[in-house]
C-alpha cells in the first residue's frame, strides 16, 4: 500500500475521509459562511458609497469582480470620490494589496505541483479572511485545495452580491445617513488596533501618521496615501529586522551560559 504522506501527489490533495464533491462543497460552504456574514454589511456600505460617488451598480459589481479587496476598494471608491486621478488610485490600490504576495507565497506550501490554472482561479479569491481560514484549516489536517476554492469563491459571491444591492439601494439613502461615509475609517482603524501587538507596530502607525500629514501639508494631491504607507513600511521592516539578530544573540549568549 503506498504511503500518502510519500505520495507525489499535491499535500493539498493527500486523501481525506471523504473526498467526494458534495461533502467537498458543503464543508467549503460551512467555512466559508461566516466570512460571508461578515462581508455582507460592509460590502453594502462600499455599494452606498460607490453610488454617491458617481458608480453604478454594473460599475460597482464589476469592480468588485476584477479587484475583489474590500480595503482597496473602500479607498478607491474614496478617491474617486475626491477626485484623484487614474494613477494615483491604481498606485495607491496596489500598495495597499501587496500583502496579497505575503498571503498566496504562504499558501503556496500546501498547493505544490497543482496546475497554474488552478492556482490563477484560486490566488484570485484570496483575501484576508479567506487566507486565515484555510491556513488554520490545512494545518489542522483533513482539508484540500477544492474546500479552500469554495472558501474562497463563496465570499468573493457574497462580496459581489452585497456590494451591487448596495449600489442599488444607494439612491435611497441621504449622503451621510447612518454613519455609512465614515465606514471606510472606522474599518481601518479597527485593523490598525489589531495590528497593534508591539512598540514597534505603535511606531510604525505613528510614523505613517506624522509622514501622511507632512507630505499632504508639502505636497499637493494625492500621492501622501502612498508615501506616508511605504516609508513607514519601510522603518518598520528595518527597525524589526534590526532587533531580530539582538534577540538571537542574547539566545546564544543565554544557552552558554546555562552550559
Amino acid at each position: 500500500m503506498t504511503d500518502p504522506a510519500k505520495s507525489d501527489c499535491p499535500a493539498a490533495d493527500r486523501p481525506t475521509a471523504d473526498q467526494g464533491p458534495g461533502r467537498r462543497l458543503r464543508e467549503g460552504l460551512a467555512a466559508a459562511w461566516p466570512i460571508c456574514l461578515g462581508y455582507f454589511p460592509l460590502g453594502l456600505a462600499l455599494g452606498v458609497l460607490g453610488q454617491q460617488a458617481g458608480l453604478s451598480p454594473g460599475w460597482i459589481g464589476l469592480m468588485s469582480m476584477v479587484v475583489f479587496a474590500g480595503s482597496a476598494q473602500f479607498i478607491a471608491v474614496a478617491m474617486i470620490a475626491g477626485g484623484a486621478t487614474p494613477g494615483a488610485i491604481v498606485l495607491t490600490t496596489f500598495v495597499v494589496n501587496f500583502r496579497h504576495f505575503l498571503m498566496s507565497s504562504a499558501m503556496a506550501v500546501y498547493l505544490n505541483r497543482v496546475h497554474r490554472g488552478f492556482l490563477s482561479l484560486f490566488a484570485y479569491g484570496i483575501t484576508d479572511e479567506s487566507f486565515a481560514v484555510n491556513m488554520t484549516r490545512f494545518r489542522q489536517g483533513g482539508w484540500d485545495r477544492w474546500r479552500a476554492l469554495v472558501v474562497n469563491h463563496a465570499a468573493n459571491l457574497a462580496w459581489i452580491i452585497a456590494t451591487v444591492l448596495g449600489g442599488l439601494v444607494g439612491a435611497f439613502i441621504p449622503e451621510g445617513a447612518f454613519g455609512i461615509d465614515y465606514a471606510l475609517i472606522a474599518m481601518f482603524i479597527c485593523l490598525l488596533v489589531f495590528q497593534l501587538q508591539g512598540r514597534i507596530y505603535l511606531f510604525t502607525a505613528m510614523l505613517a501618521a506624522a509622514f501622511s500629514v507632512a507630505w499632504y501639508l508639502a505636497v499637493p494631491g494625492d500621492s501622501y496615501v502612498v508615501v506616508a504607507a511605504v516609508a513607514a513600511a519601510t522603518v518598520g521592516y528595518l527597525l524589526k529586522r534590526r532587533r531580530m539578530p539582538r534577540r538571537g544573540e542574547n539566545a546564544e549568549d543565554g544557552g552558554e551560559q546555562r552550559g
